[in-house]
């Protein structure tokens, strides 16, 4: 059993679980579920931004502990104030060590659009998303049929939520585009095999429709990388690991995204 069938059988289970614990009813009652959305797609599209989607992970399968003692607040404002577009946070406790509470406290300190990095398989976790402050969730299509993923995307819509479609191949790509989501991102990382190549985003991105803004993530550890990325049509780039596994993760934002003007400067 790979890594992610692990994944997905663990997170079965504990959905199961938090329907018992937390009712949709109850989750309809969160001060956050009426509350209107901010768009992910228009902010990464905003020239006044860097397009960085910026992530607070304490941990990884593929790394271990990355950053145990992370503050999120501390983290999430130094990312905005460090020029970052938006926000992902990773709210899977038992692989990742995050937790739903990370993103509500993202949320009470930040006005700007908030991703739920997670392994999405039930419309509940969807309720769940809105309930606790997400702007958008990630639907991977690597672990969903092509059904799924199109009832999941409307029922976000639905919501007001934002979809990223994540996606590895060509056929996961292709099969999914019907279900219209906002933003696809190419994960450099193989799922299965978790080596990285940012080879994968330059391959897929001619088969992203001109109307879908493309993200390419994992793996971007250099500004030239993003200057590389946007020739090909990228506007937006997911950055956890190379942020997190500094002492400040802050601060590696800044000095990053200062890097990326500098080279911006040279390009004009």
């Amino acid at each position: 059993m790979s890594i992610l069938d692990q994944i997905i059988e663990h997170k079965r289970k504990e959905v199961e679980e938090s329907k018992s614990l937390f009712p949709v009813k109850l989750l309809e009652k969160s001060m956050f579920f009426e509350s209107p959305t901010i768009s992910l797609k228009n902010f990464v599209l905003r020239k006044d931004k860097s397009g960085i989607i910026a992530e607070i992970k304490r941990k990884s399968p593929s790394k271990g502990m990355i950053n145990q003692f992370a503050s999120v607040e501390k983290i999430s404002t130094g990312y905005i104030q460090a020029g970052a577009s938006a926000l992902s946070v990773l709210t899977d406790k038992h692989f990742f060590g995050g937790g739903n509470e990370d993103l509500t406290t993202v949320r009470k300190f930040n006005s700007c659009p908030i991703l739920r990095k997670d392994f999405v398989l039930d419309e509940y976790q969807i309720m769940e998303a809105k309930s606790i402050g997400a702007d958008a969730i990630l639907l991977i299509a690597a672990v969903l049929t092509h059904v799924e993923t199109k009832e999941l995307t409307k029922f976000a819509h639905q919501l007001g939520l934002e979809i990223l479609l994540e996606v590895h191949t060509e056929e996961e790509l292709l099969s999914n585009l019907e279900a219209d989501p906002d933003l696809v991102g190419v994960n450099n990382r193989n799922l299965k095999t978790l080596e990285i190549s940012i080879d994968t985003s330059k391959r897929l991105s001619n088969l992203i429709p001109d109307g879908v803004v493309k993200i390419s993530e994992s793996g971007i550890d250099d500004p030239k990388t993003i200057l590389e990325l946007r020739q090909v049509g990228f506007k937006g780039f997911l950055i956890g690991q190379t942020f997190m596994q500094q002492a400040s993760p802050e601060n590696a934002c800044k000095e990053f995204i200062a890097g990326l003007r500098k080279a911006e400067l040279k390009t004009t």
